[in-house]
């Protein structure tokens, strides 16, 4: 690839497919449900699901229906769910392009069956409850009169049964635990009302590392896909590689003086004489801002700090004694040959989240895609 004259991110398709089979092998289990919603965290939706498909992926998740025809344009042919809430305009889209919906309320639910009544058809869908995350979902007292509708309306083509985590990638795993409890007593419900659902998934990437999914026979994964996980109160207990690696060129090398102030506000001194290197990336094309106070770059084996306050198109980094070459490129976070800086690093320093930083990449920044 040829070196570019502002940031660029490298997406690795060969970590993504790695990372598919280390979360297969820690699993057990093959039936996973990829989550490529926002543009695959910022990888390249059309890019990682057309590789893990090719691998033999056979579902995604994503959370809007612009999302889901996309993949169906860009000829993906696999299961996609569509997480955001129903709406009455995505009934013939969803048919059309073969789309699951998520059906989280009970007016969805009647609105899809006046639907499929009047039209004879039915959307393929999910049905989604509310165990404690309080986001989309039905009520657990609403079960009765959803799977009353489900048994007496058989052109109705419900095909899941679904919950999500609020806290199953933090330390204390008790709130976590009863939401599986109440997930089980609605699979139970559903039993009783003669309900067969196709699949059953009640996951994310932190209930992939710590919570038995023996109960489910799909299992959703998002983050640690692209190689990061999801905080760091969770079991590092998979051979992960980072799939996007984020890099940006050194413009300008200067010598300064010993007390030399850097950028805005003055408030990076030099303690000595230093090559201070102008690398051409800045906030606006997705490097947090708050990571320039303990912040640092790779290059070439070495770490360097970042001088001063990161700027909207460009930042400074401090290389002391060493002497870069203008050119080159620094690490900004993800691994080469000789540097590797992980975005949970960042993500800690700054209080934030990889999942934050994987999708704040924008403005100039140019996406190659590596075998």
């Amino acid at each position: 690839m040829d070196k570019t004259i502002g940031p660029s991110v490298v997406i690795h398709i060969n970590r993504l497919i790695k990372n598919y089979d280390q979360i297969k092998k820690k699993l057990s289990r093959s039936n996973l449900m990829i989550v490529v919603k926002a543009n695959a965290y910022g990888h390249g939706g059309i890019a990682c699901a057309n590789a893990l498909e090719k691998h033999g992926c056979k579902s995604f998740a994503v959370f809007s229906i612009s999302e889901g025809i996309q993949l169906r344009d860009a000829g993906i042919t696999s299961d996609i769910l569509i997480f955001s809430k129903f709406n009455n305009s995505y009934l013939e889209l969803a048919i059309k392009h073969n789309l699951i919906l998520n059906i989280s309320n009970i007016k969805d639910l009647i609105d899809l069956k006046e639907f499929s009544k009047k039209n004879k058809k039915s959307p393929r869908f999910h049905m989604k409850f509310d165990t404690g995350m309080t986001r989309l979902g039905l009520n657990i007292d609403e079960a009765d009169e959803a799977f009353k509708i489900l048994s007496k309306n058989n052109e109705l083509k419900y095909e899941g049964l679904y919950s999500h985590f609020a806290t199953a990638d933090e330390g204390d795993l008790s709130f976590a635990y009863k939401q599986v409890e109440k997930f089980k007593d609605i699979l139970n419900k559903a039993e009783l009302f003669g309900l067969q659902f196709k699949t059953i998934h009640f996951s994310n990437s932190g209930a992939v590392l710590n919570i038995d999914q023996k109960d489910f026979n799909l299992i959703r994964v998002g983050m640690l896909i692209y190689g990061a996980y999801p905080s760091n109160e969770v079991p590092k207990d998979i051979d992960l590689q980072p799939v996007m690696e984020f890099k940006a060129p050194i413009v300008e090398v200067r010598r300064v003086d010993k007390g030399t102030q850097i950028s805005y506000g003055g408030v990076y001194k030099t303690e000595k004489e230093s090559n201070i290197g102008v690398v051409q990336c800045g906030f606006a094309d997705g490097i947090p801002r708050p990571w320039y106070k303990n912040g640092f770059v790779g290059y070439k084996g070495k770490n360097y700090k970042i001088a001063g306050r990161i700027c909207m198109d460009q930042f400074m980094v401090n290389f002391e004694d060493d002497v870069p070459s203008q050119g080159d490129e620094v690490l900004i976070f993800g691994s080469n040959d000789y540097n590797s800086i992980s975005m949970e690093t960042i993500a800690e320093e700054i209080e934030s989240t990889p999942y934050v930083i994987a999708t704040g990449i924008n403005g100039r920044t140019e996406f190659f895609y590596q075998n």
